[in-house]
């Protein structure tokens, strides 16, 4: 069984609550999947995406069908299962809680305790993936996600690291992309640059969670990370 009929099963289980709220799915998952850990690391990574895209959504205001091909990017559904995720977004976006209510209890589902947890920056690359598909990450999603990264503990620095492998600021910095202060030699910026490589690996984020299926967020993120390492090559070169 794939994981999306075993995301079916448990959604089916979910919408069937009288209330339904995210404490409710937060506990279903944690209960449905207790004799799995890797499994509910799945299920779980999957629900928070799925969840924070319908409270982005909601935040914003306004679902493009720009962001509606890039959540399909990111979430290769098979047919029979796209009424399941529909469910789980609808009843995620009908919710009263607000979505710093769901950031925190996701969290708390998906994340290691610790600052710079890397399945909550994954979860954030596909949010940002979403809200840049109509070429620029609006004021209000920026927000969003400025606030989600605060809830998450995601350090400012990381941050503006996340921020600028997603959003065109022009000359932007590959400095500020691979997370190293200007002025290092070569041969530290190629030690950075292999590390997040190393770091970035679908195997990696498979490994940590991340359903087979989400390989855009790993395959979208390096690729950012080695036009900032070309980039910061040529220019030393031409120093």
């Amino acid at each position: 069984m794939s994981i999306w009929d075993r995301l079916g099963d448990f959604i089916t289980r979910v919408s069937s609550s009288t209330s339904s709220g995210v404490a409710d799915v937060v506990e279903a998952v944690r209960t449905v999947f207790s004799g799995d850990p890797d499994l509910r690391r799945r299920v779980a990574f999957s629900v928070a995406m799925i969840a924070l895209s319908a409270k982005m959504a909601k935040a914003d205001g306004i679902v493009t069908q720009d962001e509606v091909r890039a959540f399909q990017q990111i979430f290769e559904v098979p047919k029979d299962q796209t009424r399941n995720v529909a469910r789980l977004y609808d009843l995620a976006k009908r919710d009263i809680a607000g979505f710093e209510t769901y950031a925190a209890r996701m969290a708390q589902l998906c994340g290691s305790g610790h600052s710079n947890c890397a399945m909550l920056e994954d979860i954030l690359d596909g949010l940002f993936h979403i809200a840049k598909a109509d070429g620029l990450v609006h004021e209000r999603e920026g927000q969003f996600l400025h606030r989600i990264a605060e809830i998450f503990r995601i350090e400012e620095a990381h941050y503006q690291s996340i921020l600028a492998r997603h959003v065109d600021l022009g000359a932007a910095d590959p400095y500020v992309v691979l997370g190293i202060e200007r002025g290092k030699t070569f041969e530290e910026v190629r030690k950075r640059y292999r590390k997040l490589v190393s770091d970035n690996h679908p195997d990696r984020l498979i490994a940590r969670g991340l359903p087979q299926e989400f390989i855009k967020i790993a395959t979208s993120r390096i690729a950012a990370i080695n036009a900032a390492y070309e980039m910061i090559e040529r220019g030393l070169r031409h120093a």
